[in-house]
C-alpha cells in the first residue's frame, strides 16, 4: 500500500513542481513586476501587413524574431503578458524535465530542472531582447527531445542533426550579446521608475503620484513627480514634498549626453508643453535605441506631433503603420487626416494652440527662455508658467521670479513663500507689500515658526533656501 501511494506521488510530484512554478512566475509579473512587460510592449510593433511580415522576418533567425513580436503586442494586458511569460519559463523547465528523464532518475532531473527554471525566471526579470531569448532556449530543447523520441541510437543522432540545423535558420545563434546578461535578478526600484514612465505616457497623472510616493531620490523620479503635478496644476505647491535636483534637471533638454530613457521622458514634458520639436528628437531617439529600432509608443508620438505641426503626409506614414496594429489600428484610423472626427480636431487644435509663434533654438543651457518663447504664444498655458516660476526658484534667482511671477502669476504656497524672501532681501518686508503681493497672515504666522525649528518644514521653499544659503557660507 506503502509503495502504491509512494508510486502515486511520483506521478504527481512532475505536474505539481511545473504547477507550482507557473502560478509563482504568473503572480511575480502580473502583480510584482507589471510595468517591466509594458515597457517591452511599447517598443515593440507587430504589423499585420504580408509585404511588411515578408520585408522584416527573413534570414537567420526570422521565425523566433516572428514570434516574439507576435507575442510582445500582448505584453500591455494586464492579463495576457503575464500568462505568456509564465507558460513560456514554465515550458522551459518542463521540456528540459523531460530530457533529463531520458538519463536521469526523477530527483535529479526534477533539480535540474528546477534550476534551469528559476535561471530562466531570473533571467526574464533583464531588460533587453529577454523574451526573444526564452522563446530561443524553449525552442532548442524542444528540438532535443524531439530527436530524442526516436528509439535508434543512428536515428537520434540524424534528427539531432537535422533538427539543430533547422534551429539555426529559425531560431539563430543559442546565444547572442544583444540578449544581454546571462544572469538578472529583479530590480525593484528600476520597476518603479519604468512605471513611472509608463504611466506618463498614458497620461495617468494619479498613478505617477502614487508610485512616486516613496522618493527614489533619482532625477528621473524627481522629474516624473513634478511633470504630474504640474499637469495637475498644483506645482506650486507640491514641488518641495518631494526630493529636486539641479535646476536643469526640472525640465532636461533631449540631448545624445544623457541616456535614450532620460531623453523619452524629457520629451513628455516638452510636448505637454507645447515643445513639438523636441518631443520629436525624443521620440526618434527612444525609437532608435529601441531593440529593432520600433515601438508603438514611439511612432504613435511622431504621428501625433506631425499631426499638430500640420505635416500631414508624414504623420500618415505612421498612420498608416498603426493601422495595422491590433491594439492602436482605431487610434490611427481616427487621426486619419480626413476622417478626424470632432473631438480628434479639438484635440489638435488645443495643442495648436501651444506652439510658439516664431521658432527659436532649443537652448539645453536655458530652457527659460523657452518656456517665454511658449508663454508669448500662449499665456494661458499653465503648464509652462508653473514650470517656469519653479524653475526660477530652483536657481534662487528670485528676481527673475519676481519678473516672471508679474507677467505670468499662478497660485501656489511655495510661490508665497519665494516672494516673501524677495520682501525680506529687498527689505520691503512690510504689510502694504504683503498685501498687494497676496500674502496672507497664514504664511507670515508659518515663517515665525519656521525661524523656530526650519527642519520642521522640509518641504517649504524656505528650508530650501536656507540649505543653499547654508551650502554657500562653508
Amino acid at each position: 500500500m506503502q509503495a502504491k501511494s509512494q508510486r502515486g506521488f511520483r506521478k504527481y510530484v512532475g505536474p505539481l513542481a511545473a504547477a507550482l512554478g507557473f502560478l509563482s512566475a504568473f503572480i511575480f509579473f502580473q502583480f510584482a513586476y507589471p510595468y517591466h512587460l509594458i515597457k517591452r510592449e511599447q517598443a515593440n510593433l507587430f504589423v499585420y501587413d504580408g509585404d511588411y511580415i515578408a520585408e522584416t522576418y527573413r534570414g537567420m533567425g526570422s521565425l523566433v524574431r516572428f514570434v516574439t513580436d507576435f507575442l510582445e503586442q500582448f505584453f500591455h494586458l494586464p492579463v495576457a503578458g503575464p500568462l505568456i511569460v509564465a507558460l513560456l519559463i514554465t515550458g522551459i523547465g518542463i521540456v528540459m524535465y523531460r530530457i533529463l528523464r531520458h538519463f536521469l532518475g526523477l530527483w535529479p532531473s526534477l533539480g535540474i530542472a528546477a534550476l534551469v527554471f528559476v535561471w530562466a525566471f531570473l533571467r526574464e526579470t533583464g531588460n533587453i531582447y529577454t523574451t526573444r531569448y526564452t522563446v530561443v532556449v524553449l525552442g532548442y530543447l524542444s528540438l532535443i527531445l524531439a530527436a530524442l523520441q526516436f528509439k535508434k541510437l543512428w536515428l537520434k543522432a540524424v534528427a539531432a542533426v537535422l533538427f539543430l540545423a533547422f534551429g539555426v535558420w529559425a531560431l539563430g545563434s543559442p546565444y547572442h550579446k544583444y540578449y544581454g546578461m546571462l544572469w538578472n535578478t529583479p530590480t525593484p526600484g528600476y520597476e518603479r521608475m519604468i512605471g513611472l514612465d509608463a504611466e506618463i505616457a498614458r497620461e495617468n497623472w494619479d498613478k505617477v503620484l502614487e508610485l512616486s510616493k516613496k522618493d527614489l531620490y533619482t532625477v528621473e523620479a524627481s522629474f516624473c513627480y513634478n511633470l504630474a503635478h504640474a499637469m495637475k496644476g498644483d506645482l506650486g505647491s507640491t514641488m518641495m514634498n518631494h526630493s529636486q535636483g539641479k535646476p536643469y534637471d526640472l525640465l532636461p533638454p533631449v540631448s545624445i549626453d544623457r541616456t535614450a530613457f532620460s531623453d523619452c521622458l524629457a520629451a513628455e514634458a516638452w510636448y505637454q508643453l507645447g515643445n513639438i520639436t523636441v518631443a520629436e528628437q525624443g521620440a526618434i531617439v527612444a525609437l532608435q535605441s529601441s531593440p529593432d529600432h520600433t515601438g508603438a509608443r514611439y511612432i504613435k508620438r511622431l504621428a501625433e506631433v506631425n499631426l499638430i505641426s500640420g505635416e500631414d503626409a508624414a504623420a500618415q506614414k505612421y498612420l498608416n503603420l498603426l493601422s495595422h496594429t491590433l491594439f492602436y489600428r482605431k487610434w490611427a484610423r481616427s487621426r486619419m487626416p480626413g476622417r478626424q472626427d470632432g473631438s480628434v480636431r479639438a484635440a489638435l487644435a488645443a495643442a495648436r494652440a501651444k506652439l510658439p509663434v516664431t521658432d527659436f533654438v532649443h537652448q539645453s543651457e536655458n530652457p527659460r527662455n523657452v518656456l517665454l518663447g511658449l508663454l508669448e504664444a500662449n499665456p494661458s498655458n499653465t503648464v509652462a508658467r508653473n514650470y517656469l516660476l519653479c524653475y526660477d526658484m530652483l536657481r534662487y534667482d528670485l528676481d527673475s521670479f519676481m519678473k516672471d511671477y508679474a507677467a505670468y502669476p499662478a497660485k501656489g504656497r511655495l510661490y508665497n513663500e519665494a516672494i516673501v524672501i524677495w520682501l525680506s532681501q529687498n527689505e520691503r518686508m512690510n504689510e502694504q507689500e504683503l498685501t498687494r503681493h497676496g500674502i496672507d497672515r497664514a504664511t507670515i504666522d508659518r515663517l515665525g515658526r519656521f525661524y523656530q525649528n526650519p527642519n520642521a518644514f522640509r518641504d517649504s521653499y524656505w528650508f530650501y533656501y536656507l540649505k543653499a544659503l547654508q551650502a554657500q557660507a562653508q
